[in-house]
């Protein structure tokens, strides 16, 4: 039984060089994945009723293959962690990020057979089973290293973000001061105001609410240039974090010492 439970860990884990079975099974999976993601765009479209009946079949025969799947990854969970219990090592692979993705993966189609839930609900949850595409990380670093970049900026990214958010609640208040009296109906409230600041400072400008009045125009024409320095304050933090990335990597693979950087002005240390 463990040599079993070894072979099937390995297995569904990512493949190494030489596991054929193991490649074979990624293969198969990430395929699954992209029909299953084709077939959710597909049903937005008007199809006879065999081809919903043949789509249903394929999704039937998905569920259950990624249950398996799931299963499997939950039962020999344990070896991913050798080093703590075993009730531990399931729990904090049941918590992990990549297992709530599988889950999240299969659950909408367990739902209505444990609870009586309205159609309507129903169908919003059948949205859920987009979340497969994110199964594929699984076998990518793409997006580890986009998770590992937000990880490490993510106090910088904080302070950029609230600042941004500071500025909009201040405007959103300050315009709708100025232009309740002259637009009742456009700027109703502070959270009408809000959604123009929100356009304004990401300099989306959707033109369906706007000030009329000269103090809102000039106090737009503010806010509007400030957003094009702040909103890219966010992407500057996560290009810089990317460079970072690569030259760390670029170090590994050199074999250099890895380079560490100043979480406050970026510069290269020691």
């Amino acid at each position: 039984m463990k040599k079993l439970k070894k072979r099937l860990f390995d297995i569904v884990q990512v493949a190494g060089d030489n596991d054929v079975a193991s490649r074979v099974f990624d293969i198969c999976i990430i395929c699954l994945i992209f029909l299953n993601v084709v077939l959710v765009i597909a049903e937005t479209f008007s199809l006879p009723k065999a081809l919903r009946e043949c789509i249903g079949y394929i999704e039937l025969a998905s569920v259950a293959i990624f249950t398996i799947e799931y299963v499997l990854r939950f039962w020999t969970s344990d070896l991913l962690y050798p080093e703590k219990r075993r009730i531990v090592s399931r729990l904090k692979y049941f918590f992990s990020f990549i297992a709530i993705i599988d889950l999240l993966a299969i659950l909408p189609f367990y739902i209505p057979y444990i609870i009586d839930i309205d159609l309507r609900v129903l169908r919003i949850l059948r949205t859920v089973r987009l979340f497969r595409i994110f199964k594929i990380t699984r076998y990518t670093t793409a997006l580890n290293v986009i998770g590992d970049v937000f990880k490490r900026k993510k106090n910088q990214l904080i302070s950029s973000i609230f600042v941004v958010f500071l500025l909009m609640i201040i405007a959103s208040v300050l315009m709708y001061n100025i232009e309740h009296d002259a637009q009742p109906d456009a700027f109703s409230n502070a959270l009408s105001a809000l959604w123009w600041s929100v356009a304004t400072l990401t300099t989306v400008g959707y033109g369906d609410i706007y000030p009329i009045t000269a103090m809102g125009k000039v106090l737009s024409a503010i806010i509007a240039l400030l957003g094009i320095g702040l909103v890219a304050v966010p992407t500057g933090i996560i290009s810089s974090g990317f460079m970072e990335t690569i030259h760390r990597d670029h170090a590994k693979e050199d074999g250099e010492e890895e380079i560490s950087y100043c979480p406050h002005c970026g510069k290269k240390l020691k």
